[in-house]
């Protein structure tokens, strides 16, 4: 994969409204305060970038124990799994209610984002990096895919959620309302596919 494409992951992970804009804007909404809104776009991108960063870690770790094709097909598998699993569950993750602090907005992101796979994605990344060489290189390389992923959802997610708050309100969405978590089970599947293949 390259830039471009966990660039493009992270501008969709910042469309997804589960990834925490809706949040932000509800929160901005109910405190009438778009401040509140930009306060909280940042701790939910730091909670996704952790959660992100934790499998790229653990990627980098275990790609020293165990060889690139063995980790490429477990990576795989993980993803068709948890996409599977994704796609077929009428659950749906929840945690908290609207009233917590910003490190707890922080907090409920990490737990959001590892819910939804936001690191499984980047999966062949973090394996490819890997399996080109030493350790440093992997965890410097996972963190800095990590940070570039982040980036592109903390812009796509801000974006959306002042645009929201400031022109469209909450109404637009009972009328253009489409299920992202759907279509982010099926990216997962079709990532975990090629992982495969390409093995």
């Amino acid at each position: 994969m390259t830039l471009a494409t966990v660039l493009l992951l992270g501008a969709f992970h910042g469309l997804n409204p589960a990834m925490g804009w809706l949040f932000a804007v509800a929160r901005g909404l109910q405190e009438r305060s778009i401040d509140r809104l930009l306060q909280s776009i940042p701790m939910i991108a730091l909670g996704h970038l952790a959660s992100v960063a934790l499998v790229a870690l653990v990627v980098a770790a275990t790609g020293s124990l165990v060889t690139g094709t063995v980790l490429s097909v477990t990576c795989g598998v993980v993803l068709v799994g948890f996409g599977l699993w994704r796609l077929l569950s009428s659950r749906h993750f929840r945690w908290v209610g609207m009233r917590l602090s910003l490190w707890q907005l922080a907090g409920w992101s990490f737990l959001m984002s590892s819910a939804h796979g936001a690191g499984l994605m980047l999966l062949p990344v973090f394996t490819g990096l890997s399996a080109e060489g030493h350790a440093g290189h992997a965890v410097s390389g996972g963190l800095g895919v990590a940070a570039y992923h982040t980036l592109a959802m903390f812009l796509v997610a801000g974006g959306i959620a002042v645009i929201v708050y400031k022109v469209a309100g909450l109404a637009v969405l009972r009328r253009a309302w489409f299920n992202v978590d759907r279509m982010w089970a099926v990216a997962l599947l079709g990532a975990g596919v090629i992982t495969l293949v390409q093995v």
